[in-house]
């Protein structure tokens, strides 16, 4: 077995999450997945003004894709929706101070959530071909597999 060294801010946001719900009247929502390890995060954010003013998150998943939900969560509170974009995967893990290597992918998953939430609000329909996002399949990470 793996030995998965955590720090203290990982552990913080695993035990004691931020931002953890859904927004039913969103005006983004983003879902992604990595088929591998079976990891898959929602985020729904409600905008004001292009301002992101509130983001829920479900994620299923280990430790770190719970940690990395809830930050970036943080991180995009308030933020103008096209700052918001130029979160990454490394501004996840930095602000968490760090996570193993086998676990970076988590980071981006995070991130690839949010950005999925922005870019449908951006649609301002909330609609693909007619149907709503949480109906359609889970866009794929190309990271590797879960560890």
């Amino acid at each position: 077995m793996v030995q998965v060294g955590y720090t203290k801010k990982v552990m913080d946001h695993f035990m004691n999450p931020r931002n953890v719900g859904v927004i039913e009247d969103r005006d983004g929502y983003g879902k992604v997945g990595n088929p591998v390890c079976g990891d898959v995060m929602e985020i729904f954010i409600k905008v004001n003004d292009d301002v992101i003013t509130d983001i829920k998150f479900r994620t299923f998943g280990c430790g770190s894709a719970i940690a990395t939900s809830s930050m970036v969560t943080e991180l995009a509170t308030g933020m103008n929706v096209d700052e918001a974009l130029k979160i990454t995967r490394n501004d996840v893990a930095n602000e968490l101070d760090g996570l193993p290597p086998l676990k970076m992918h988590c980071s981006n998953l995070a991130a690839d959530a949010l950005h999925e939430a922005i870019k449908d609000y951006k649609n301002q329909d909330g609609n693909v071909d007619g149907q709503e996002n949480e109906s359609s399949s889970i866009p794929k990470s190309n990271e590797k597999e879960c560890v």
